[in-house]
């Protein structure tokens, strides 16, 4: 079976050959970009199944780049940085990037978070193959299509979001903690997972609660976890 398409967006020569090396050594297939623009003709002419994204590129800040294939894509971005300050992990994954990786990095745990990614790409399938319909006040999701819903309009989500939303539901009562959230979303439990968790949680609760009046579907255990209210 043909492994995952990654393209890689990368204008520092040397690093670009130490990831494109360790992706073809391990039979992945690979595109490249050395700045933004390219990065983003490669990722609509290709689709691949996952970007490696630097974020300092000579045209485009990263940042803009995440903005423009989002506007289309839900592809996932897996950024590899030097920027390590929490600012900028929280811009970027607030921009709709799915995981952090900061420079210098091993190739062990590149390939990790690329197993990481793959499995939970394969977990998004194997949900839409359902034809459960979970039912929750006014939150609808519709398993077999992938899609989420909110007074019946449907809500725009990144993958993260959604699987997120998807496993809050499928343990709607039960306080979920961070290590087991992290696990099942990211297939791992690093330090910085945390961070990234809260980040997504407060723009999944955004989306849900658009106001002040709106029903809370989303509890925050301090320290803890995560809990969705069954209303």
């Amino acid at each position: 079976m043909n492994k995952s398409l990654i393209l890689v967006v990368e204008d520092d020569r040397s690093v670009q050959n130490l990831m494109t090396t360790t992706l073809k050594a391990h039979d992945y297939r690979y595109l490249t970009a050395m700045n933004g623009e390219t990065a983003i003709l490669e990722a609509s002419s290709h689709n691949p199944d996952i970007i490696l994204l630097d974020l300092g590129l000579p045209d485009l800040d990263g940042i803009e780049v995440i903005h423009r294939i989002r506007s289309w894509s839900n592809v996932p971005i897996i950024i590899i940085s030097a920027r390590s300050e929490d600012a900028d992990k929280v811009e970027a994954l607030d921009a709709g990037a799915d995981d952090y990786l900061t420079k210098p990095f091993s190739v062990e745990e590149l390939l990790a978070r690329l197993r990481a990614t793959e499995r939970r790409l394969t977990m998004m399938k194997g949900d839409q193959t359902t034809s459960s319909i979970f039912v929750n006040g006014n939150l609808k999701i519709d398993f077999s299509a992938g899609c989420a819903y909110l007074e019946e309009e449907e809500l725009h989500l990144t993958p993260i979001e959604y699987k997120l939303l998807c496993l809050l539901a499928q343990n709607a009562g039960k306080v979920l903690t961070h290590t087991f959230i992290t696990q099942k979303i990211w297939g791992h439990s690093w330090d910085n997972d945390v961070a990234s968790l809260r980040v997504f949680m407060a723009t999944l609760r955004k989306k849900l609660e658009k106001n002040s009046d709106s029903v809370q579907y989303i509890q925050t255990h301090v320290g803890i976890g995560y809990r969705m209210i069954k209303v």
